[in-house]
C-alpha cells in the first residue's frame, strides 16, 4: 500500500487591515496592534457602526500582474491575487516553475458588492424628483454600466486570474459558504495533492463587509455599537463584548506534496495534517449547533492522527458574539480542555470568506516562531466561555500542532489542523 501524501505549507501572502505581507502581519498580531478604526472608504455618520477593519495603504499595482487586470478587479480580486502573488514569491516559485497540468487553485469567495462610483451614473439617470424609478433601471444601466462590470464582482474572478497568470491548468474552484470558505478551500486543496492530481495548489480566501454596499445589504444586527472606542469593539469571549467588527482582506498559502518541496529544496513553513467539515441542527436562534463544533475537532485531530494532548494552541473564530463565543468555548474546553486560544478577530474584525485563510496563515506563523499572538481586549473572562483565552502578551514555547476553527450563523462548521515542520 503507497505511503500517504503529505502535504506542507510553503508560502504564506496576506492583505489585512493590520498589514500587507504576512511578516508584516505577524508583528501586528504579537504586538496587539488593532487594524480597527473609523472607516475612512465612504462617510456615513448615521451608520450605527461607523468602523471596522479596513486596509490601509494597499497599493495593488505593486502585485497585480498583468497590470491591465486591474481594471476588471474589484478591490477583494485585487486583494486576493495580491495575497497569492505574496505566497508564491515566498515560496520561490514563479509563472513556468510548476508544469502547468501539475498546478491548481481554490479560493474561498463571496458576493462582491459593486462600488458605489460603478453605479452612481445609472441611480442618477433614475432620480425624478428625489424619487428613484425603478422602470428606468433598465436603460439606465444597459447605457451607463462598462460592459465589463461584471467581470469585476464575480466571486469566482480570483481564482480565475491567479490560475490565468500562473497558468496554473490543474483543479481551479472557487468555494463561496460565507465563513468556512477558506477553510473549505484548503481541504480541497489538500485533496487534490493527496489524491496525486497536482503538486502544488494555492488556496486561500478574500472577502470584505466594510464596503458600503456590503454593509447596507448585512445591516447592523450582529454589530459592536462601541463607536467611542473601535478599537476595543472586537473583544472576543470577554464578558463585554456586545458584537462584532467588520473587516475586510485576504490571504493565500502555497500547499505542495512534501515530495515536490524537498525536491526543489523549498523550505516547508508547516504541515497541513488534517481537516474537517461537520454540521448539525441548531436550536432555534443559536448560530450553530456546540456538538457540531466539538465534531469538526475530533473529526480533523482524527485525520491528522493526533490527540488533544498534542493540540499546543487553538486559532478560533472568535467573532466577539454572545452566542457564537460561547458555544464555540464550550466545545473548545470539552474536546482540548485548557489548551491556549487566540482569537485574531479582536485585531482584524470578520473579513467574510477570507477569515479562515487569515487565520491559517496565523497558525502557520505560530508554528514557526513558536508563538501564541494575544487576544485583544480580553479583560473581563465570561465564566459561559471556560477556555483559556492568551491575551496581554503572546506566550512563547515550543508548538507542535495547532487547530483552527471556523463556524457559519447556518451551521457549519471546519477545524484545520497544523503540524510544526
Amino acid at each position: 500500500m503507497a505511503e500517504p501524501v503529505e502535504v506542507v505549507i510553503t508560502g504564506l501572502g496576506v492583505v489585512a487591515p493590520t498589514g500587507i505581507g504576512a511578516p508584516q502581519f505577524w508583528n501586528a498580531l504579537v504586538h496587539g496592534q488593532s487594524g480597527i478604526a473609523p472607516l475612512v472608504q465612504f462617510s456615513a455618520p448615521g451608520f450605527p457602526a461607523n468602523f471596522g477593519g479596513e486596509i490601509r495603504d494597499f497599493d495593488p499595482k505593486r502585485y497585480v500582474k498583468p497590470r491591465k487586470s486591474l481594471k476588471v478587479m474589484c478591490r477583494e480580486i485585487q486583494t486576493g491575487f495580491s495575497a497569492a502573488a505574496m505566497a508564491m514569491e515566498q515560496a520561490g516559485l514563479e509563472p513556468g516553475s510548476v508544469d502547468p497540468d501539475r498546478l491548481g487553485v481554490v479560493y474561498g469567495s463571496e458576493m462582491f458588492f459593486s462600488n458605489y462610483d460603478d453605479m452612481i451614473s445609472a441611480y442618477s439617470r433614475c432620480l425624478r424628483d428625489g424619487e428613484f424609478r425603478f422602470e428606468n433601471w433598465g436603460d439606465a444601466f444597459t447605457s451607463e454600466i462598462n460592459p465589463l462590470w461584471m467581470l469585476k464582482y464575480l466571486p469566482n474572478m480570483p481564482a480565475c486570474h491567479v490560475g490565468i497568470y500562473y497558468d496554473g491548468r490543474g483543479h481551479n474552484n472557487t468555494i463561496c459558504s460565507d465563513s468556512i470558505s477558506s477553510h473549505v478551500a484548503l481541504s480541497e486543496g489538500v485533496a487534490q495533492i493527496r489524491r496525486g492530481h497536482v503538486d502544488t495548489m494555492i488556496v486561500g480566501g478574500t472577502g470584505s463587509r466594510v464596503a458600503i454596499n456590503a454593509l447596507m445589504f448585512r445591516g447592523d444586527e450582529l454589530l459592536s455599537r462601541r463607536m467611542i472606542e473601535p478599537t476595543k469593539a472586537s473583544r472576543p469571549f470577554d464578558i463585554d463584548r456586545d458584537g462584532s467588527v467588520h473587516g475586510e482582506g485576504a490571504a493565500a498559502l502555497v500547499l505542495e506534496s512534501r515530495a515536490s518541496a524537498e525536491a526543489r529544496g523549498a523550505e516547508i513553513l508547516a504541515i497541513v495534517a488534517g481537516d474537517a467539515n461537520r454540521y448539525a441542527a441548531a436550536g432555534k436562534g443559536d448560530p450553530f449547533a456546540k456538538s457540531a463544533v466539538a465534531n469538526s475537532i475530533t473529526a480533523a485531530l482524527a485525520d491528522a492522527q493526533l490527540s488533544a494532548a498534542d493540540v499546543s494552541a487553538v486559532v478560533a473564530h472568535g467573532v466577539s458574539m454572545r452566542k457564537d463565543d460561547t458555544y464555540e468555548a464550550a466545545a473548545i474546553a470539552a474536546t482540548l480542555g485548557d489548551v491556549p486560544v487566540t482569537a485574531p478577530k479582536s485585531m482584524t474584525g470578520h473579513i467574510g470568506a477570507g477569515c479562515g485563510a487569515l487565520d491559517l496563515v496565523t497558525a502557520t506563523m505560530m508554528l514557526h516562531e513558536s508563538l501564541i499572538p494575544p487576544t485583544l481586549n480580553y479583560e473581563t473572562p465570561d465564566p459561559a466561555c471556560p477556555i483559556n483565552v492568551v491575551a496581554g502578551e503572546a506566550k512563547s514555547g515550543s508548538l507542535k500542532s495547532v487547530v483552527c476553527l471556523a463556524q457559519n450563523r447556518t451551521g457549519q462548521v471546519t477545524a484545520v489542523a497544523l503540524k510544526r515542520a
